[in-house]
């Protein structure tokens, strides 16, 4: 007897293992495939002209971009003044590089010598930007999970630290970014001090209330047979709000990768960061792409470890 495939829609039901990867392929073809179609097709979308020849006008040079509209007004008086017409090709704007060309950037950036004599090359920028992040994590979770652990379990410590700790996370880290670096001086200090303001005291409620979610009973059981303090938040507590504890991990490393993108332009440029910014100032988009997807990709990954 064959057995009945599990229904796509099913309600609060996984796929099957199967259906589940291709969703996930999917879910990133979806969005490549609306970006391929913006950027080969000419009719989808494609506003301005790209020059191929400048026929007899004298504004505009071969590779300039214009609009449509520019473009047919110049036409126009080409005309009237019984001048060559110009050439062109539909284009995107210049801060939409098709597929191809952030690929290709991807490849050269890590490939090709930075033009400025002493600059990073793209992976020493990575390494740079993840040690930052690394460190400011790290720190955020040695100090920030103990202490919400103590507060979730022993209503003392939640009432001695967590109003001070509510009050202060809405401060917005990167408004402390003049302050650390008068503190820290230059370097990558700075950056570490305003990351881990903006994970530390979030990661520290969170913390608390996952801990308020340990079974009671346990805890209960625990005391009967006779557990310490210490044991009851090592062999109970701990174990208990560990998996749930994981997925606040992994959210607040999400939020880490925002606050490196700010922490980053705090002091002097740094990482990956100054690689877009750079980038942008030249107004070479498609590294901009390229640094913003190198973000993505590593920020994915790291999530996905600790899924």
């Amino acid at each position: 007897m064959l057995n009945n495939p599990q229904p796509w829609l099913a309600i609060r039901k996984p796929l099957a293992p199967r259906r589940a990867a291709m969703m996930k392929v999917v879910s990133f073809l979806i969005p490549l495939a609306a970006w391929c179609l913006v950027s080969y097709v000419p009719w989808v979308w494609h506003p301005q002209f790209k020059i191929t020849d400048q026929g007899g006008t004298e504004r505009y040079a071969v590779g300039n971009i214009v609009d449509r509209a520019v473009y047919k007004q110049e036409q126009q008086e080409l005309t009237r003044a019984g001048k060559a017409l110009m050439q062109g090709t539909l284009t995107n704007p210049i801060f939409l590089p098709q597929p191809h060309e952030v690929a290709r950037s991807i490849y050269l950036s890590f490939t090709t010598e930075p033009a400025r004599r002493g600059a990073p090359w793209l992976h020493e920028r990575i390494l740079q930007s993840v040690s930052v992040l690394a460190k400011a994590f790290a720190l955020a979770v040695l100090i920030a999970v103990p202490l919400g652990l103590l507060c979730g379990t022993f209503d003392l410590f939640s009432k001695l630290i967590e109003p001070f700790v509510d009050f202060f996370r809405y401060m917005p880290a990167p408004a402390f970014g003049g302050l650390m670096v008068s503190i820290f001086s230059m370097g990558d200090a700075p950056k570490v001090a305003i990351i881990f303001i903006g994970l530390f005291f979030n990661l520290l409620l969170v913390t608390a209330n996952t801990t308020r979610y340990v079974d009671g009973a346990l805890l209960e059981a625990a005391q009967t047979l006779g557990a310490t303090r210490w044991r009851l938040l090592t062999r109970v507590v701990l174990p208990g709000a560990l998996p749930m504890l994981f997925n606040d991990l992994r959210i607040t490393l999400g939020f880490g990768w925002i606050y490196l993108a700010v922490a980053e332009i705090v002091g002097a440029f740094s990482g990956l960061s100054e690689f877009i910014d750079q980038n942008r100032k030249f107004r070479n988009y498609a590294n901009v792409y390229a640094g913003i997807f190198i973000f993505g990709a590593i920020g994915f990954i790291t999530d996905q470890i600790l899924a």
